[in-house]
């Protein structure tokens, strides 16, 4: 008996000790980093792999990535998302010597911020498929005839780090979804109106470029549903329009996966299948590669998503550095890349979270770390999205 109410108690307090200490306000952000190969060497170098990104990370001096790490602990959000993170199979050399080198030291004005969770997976970036998928007349493994367009497996993957501990039992990843399992998914066409797939690479083609991932974080006694993902962008197709199509439909995913049964058909890569939970809150987070005003992308996919009922997108991320980069662009203040387009998106949900506060790190000339986001090799073509929250 006494064991028994020893146990009671000991589960009591760890109980008050969770709720005690939840926070009552946190910061997410995105941000697309642009640390992949082909960004530390010559254009046109031959053979790359992460193994480019492995040695600029163990140097502990890239300017580039000294900066994106300056601009990470200026903002200090509590959990952020890495676009554009080559995968590296072995933590100790990828994600945690990132925030070891980088992030864990005091540089350049900033103090250190440490993130001891963290969540990487693989990408479909770089798979190589035995098909012809661009239909160029040959089956080159790699580049556009890759299962998500790379040169290497992983090159632009993906990297979650966070202050708070996730639920690793209860991650989700949707790397393996197959397309054609979405329910009225965009089939793309040749100009006869036939199949622009072969059927046997139809069958095998996965919906996700990168990869979608639901990633449970428990904030003491709340826990939070981090959705993230990078859909390819819109373009480098043709009239077929293949890679919008694909755009549309990764974006499209979250919409159902957060709408109950419209999402029943989603299954994960352990098999299991259903939507997100009806109460559960949540953040969608990355580069979408897709704007409701701009662009070449289908709209209605990102549209649909910005209105969904269970979606806070009432007042975007917005900078003074947009503005200043495209004067007479109506949309400036809300763009999250050079090339003028809102692209990186931080959504949380309305059920257990309020939006305190938000914006898009990107300074005026003048003001202070301009220089950071001056030239696309100071930092990235993005800039870092964030959302400050209050928790209900």
């Amino acid at each position: 008996m006494k064991t028994i109410l020893l146990s009671i108690a000991l589960l009591l307090s760890q109980m008050l000790f969770a709720q005690n200490n939840t926070p009552t306000e946190l910061t997410f952000a995105t941000y697309n980093v642009s640390m992949e190969a082909e960004n530390y060497v010559p254009k046109g170098t031959k053979d790359i792999s992460e193994q480019v990104l492995i040695k600029e990370l163990a140097s502990g001096t890239n300017p580039q990535i000294r900066n994106i790490a300056r601009i990470i602990k200026t903002v200090r959000p509590d959990v952020i998302l890495l676009n554009e993170f080559d995968y590296i199979a072995d933590p100790q050399q990828g994600v945690v010597q990132f925030v070891k080198a980088y992030l864990n030291v005091d540089s350049d004005g900033a103090k250190a911020i440490d993130y001891p969770y963290y969540y990487y997976a693989t990408s479909n970036t770089g798979q190589p498929s035995p098909y012809d998928l661009d239909n160029n007349g040959k089956a080159e493994r790699f580049g556009a005839d890759a299962w998500g367009f790379g040169l290497y497996p992983g090159q632009y993957g993906m990297a979650l780090l966070s202050k708070y501990p996730i639920d690793a039992d209860q991650v989700r990843t949707f790397q393996h979804f197959k397309w054609k399992d979405m329910p009225g998914a965009l089939l793309t066409k040749k100009p006869d109106n036939t199949d622009w797939y072969a059927p046997e690479a139809w069958q095998q083609f996965p919906l996700s470029s990168k990869s979608h991932w639901d990633i449970p974080i428990k904030f003491g006694a709340k826990t939070i549903h981090f959705l993230a993902s990078h859909p390819t962008p819109p373009s480098f197709d043709g009239a077929e329009d293949r890679n919008g199509k694909r755009n549309h439909d990764e974006i499209r995913f979250w919409n159902d996966y957060i709408s109950g049964e419209q999402g029943a058909y989603i299954y994960d890569d352990k098999g299991k299948r259903g939507s997100l939970p009806a109460d559960a809150s949540f953040v969608i987070l990355g580069d979408q590669n897709a704007s409701p005003d701009e662009g070449n992308a289908i709209g209605e996919g990102i549209k649909s998503l910005l209105a969904h009922a269970k979606i806070n997108n009432d007042a975007a991320p917005a900078s003074k550095g947009g503005p200043e980069h495209s004067s007479s662009n109506p949309f400036a203040k809300n763009h999250t890349a050079v090339w003028r387009m809102r692209a990186d998106y931080v959504l949380p949900s309305r059920a257990g979270l309020k939006v305190l506060d938000s914006g898009v790190f990107w300074p005026a000339k003048g003001e202070p770390l301009a220089e950071l986001v001056e030239k696309r090799e100071s930092s990235s073509d993005h800039r870092l999205v964030w959302v400050k929250v209050g928790l209900d």
